[in-house]
């Protein structure tokens, strides 16, 4: 054996037994006559203690290894004189007999524990080196454990774990797809898929009821903290069900990961529609850990001869409580973050609530404490709290709102990682019209059907219709999302010519589905799960990055093996790509 135990397994009372571990050298510490070494492997860190007086060889073998180098050792577990209470191995230590150095190693780029001296980059350059910290081995044991518990419970509940093709054909709506040359097919490629949407609906056809997988999925898009080109999906669909019927089933899912994985018992998710979820706070995936709701004051703003407001569609404001005594110098932060690029405000109004009850704002010029009070009654502010507000168009003004939310949230301490809420947003638009192009565009995708009682509003005011859609939304993340689907091929006729295909094209990209159809479609429905934001929201991390075991940088390299790269001419020729040169 190369080992009777893990570093992390011995215990006080393995005291006096003889085993051997096998692990690499964590740290090396030497006092006097007496080397020690903490040897790590996947379960936890051990303490090996070397003596001259026992052995002087073997001492001063033990001075010669570096970081990072694999060895196995045999020895007696003894009780260790300064223990470690924080550690699970922190009473006991093996006085080693025997070391033999499996493979020596270079000193790694950065030090291999909880805080690393690597930044990013050099981190994902050397990944395998940084899997070994323990922070991020947790985080891909947190990983197995929920895709493990997804499994035990769906399987429970009677679906299938189906594979799906990854070499498949292109689609119109979404995201850019990643691209496959055909070599035996010249001329023709091969798309990666953005989901298993496609296929997913054609199982529901085929009668198999129940349906999921844990599946790679790819998009060809700009790269945030939340996203990479390829991701893992919870994918699931269902036969014979109505939105609350999936509602139920998922909501069910996600307490039994909260139980199962972090012991915590969650209540019944609230549900929003999404346009109460924008009026209030101005995103269709709220953090709802704290308040701080949006308030429209449009209509108590008018005839002051104030050309921002008069002007303004929308004028809306945020109560940040107890927050009056913020300094210039903060407001003057905070119109600075609103005039950022990403979120484009041209400037902030503000109006502090002063303990004494007085109201005091940077529009004293135009408007009345009386106009001011009647905003802090709207706000529900009281004394002590500041109210700050925003003027434009509404959408963009209510985006631009639900960001200085954020921000103060987080300046308030009020997103704390361990309070989770969950919520699901339901009702959102089926579809969205791109006003230059004078076309629409399916909100969801061009499956998802319309609330029942708003199919007559196709014909009449398309962009009135609310899908039969719903996302699961968890600290302001959207975790999940999807919808009932469209089963009858008269009405996914009808949807593809509101989107603007013709009958030969909605043929060739779809056919196979409508064809389908026509051979006795039942109704259904289902949902699918981002895995790596789900963990990165158990994890408590700020990326997915985190959670994935090789991810790509934000310009969606793999710097580790240096991916994308150039391939062969002579490959490019057996596929009759020629490639436009470089400038």
């Amino acid at each position: 054996m190369y080992r009777s135990n893990t570093c992390g397994d011995l215990r006080l009372t393995d005291a006096e037994k003889e085993v051997t571990l096998a692990g690499w050298v964590s740290k090396i510490r030497r006092m006097g006559g007496m080397t020690f070494i903490d040897l790590r492997d996947r379960y936890g860190i051990t303490q090996l203690s070397f003596s001259q007086d026992a052995d002087r060889t073997l001492c001063q073998q033990a001075g010669t290894l570096g970081r990072e180098w694999v060895i196995r050792v045999t020895g007696t577990v003894k009780e260790r004189s300064s223990k470690i209470p924080h550690i699970p191995t922190g009473d006991i230590e093996i006085t080693v007999t025997t070391l033999t150095v499996l493979n020596p190693s270079k000193t790694p780029p950065f030090t291999i524990e909880t805080e690393t001296d690597g930044g990013d980059d050099l981190r994902m350059k050397y990944r395998y080196l940084d899997l070994r910290r323990n922070v991020v081995r947790q985080n891909l044991e947190l990983r197995h454990k929920m895709a493990f518990e997804t499994r035990r419970y769906l399987d429970q509940r009677g679906f299938l774990e189906i594979e799906t093709p990854v070499l498949i054909g292109s689609t119109p709506e979404g995201a850019r797809d990643f691209i496959v040359p055909s070599r035996m097919n010249p001329g023709q490629f091969y798309a990666l898929p953005q989901s298993p949407q496609l296929f997913k609906q054609l199982l529901m056809v085929s009668g198999l009821d129940r349906y999921f997988q844990i599946v790679k999925c790819f998009r060809d898009e700009d790269l945030r903290a939340d996203r990479q080109p390829e991701f893992t999906q919870i994918d699931c669909e269902m036969s014979f069900v109505r939105q609350e019927d999936i509602l139920q089933l998922f909501e069910g899912l996600t307490k039994h990961l909260f139980h199962t994985i972090l012991n915590r018992e969650i209540p019944d998710f609230p549900r929003l529609s999404y346009a109460d979820a924008m009026r209030l706070y101005g995103s269709d995936k709220p953090d709802t850990r704290f308040e701080m709701t949006l308030t429209a004051l449009k209509d108590l703003t008018g005839g002051r001869n104030f050309p921002l407001f008069d002007t303004a569609e929308y004028i809306g404001g945020i109560r940040v409580t107890g927050s009056a005594g913020v300094t210039r110098r903060q407001l003057d932060e905070l119109t600075d973050f609103v005039k950022r690029p990403q979120i484009g405000a041209t400037g902030l109004i503000h109006v502090r609530y002063g303990s004494d009850g007085t109201l005091k704002s940077s529009v004293d010029k135009y408007y009345t404490e009386d106009d001011l009070r009647k905003w802090a009654d709207r706000s529900g502010a009281r004394p002590g709290d500041l109210i700050l507000i925003l003027a434009g168009e509404t959408e963009k003004t209510r985006k631009q709102l639900s960001e200085l939310r954020l921000e103060m949230g987080s300046r308030q301490g009020l997103r704390d990682k361990n309070n989770f809420q969950c919520l699901w947003v339901t009702d959102f638009p089926l579809l969205e019209k791109d006003e230059t192009l004078n076309r629409f565009f399916a909100k969801h995708h061009p499956f998802t059907s319309p609330r029942p009682e708003d199919i007559p509003l196709l014909d009449t005011d398309p962009g009135a219709v609310r899908a039969n859609a719903y996302d699961m939304i968890i600290n302001g993340v959207e975790i999940g999302g999807g919808s009932i689907r469209i089963h009858d091929s008269g009405l996914q006729k009808k949807m593809f010519t509101i989107l603007g295909f013709t009958d030969e094209r909605a043929q060739e990209q779809f056919g196979f589905l409508m064809n389908a159809f026509r051979y006795g479609a039942p109704p259904h429905g289902g949902i699918a799960f981002g895995l790596d934001r789900f963990v990165s929201v158990f994890a408590g991390l700020d990326s997915i990055r985190d959670c994935i075991a090789f991810p790509k940088n934000n310009a969606g390299r793999d710097v580790m093996i240096d991916a994308p790269s150039r391939v062969e001419q002579e490959q490019l020729d057996e596929l009759g790509i020629s490639l436009k040169p470089v400038d």
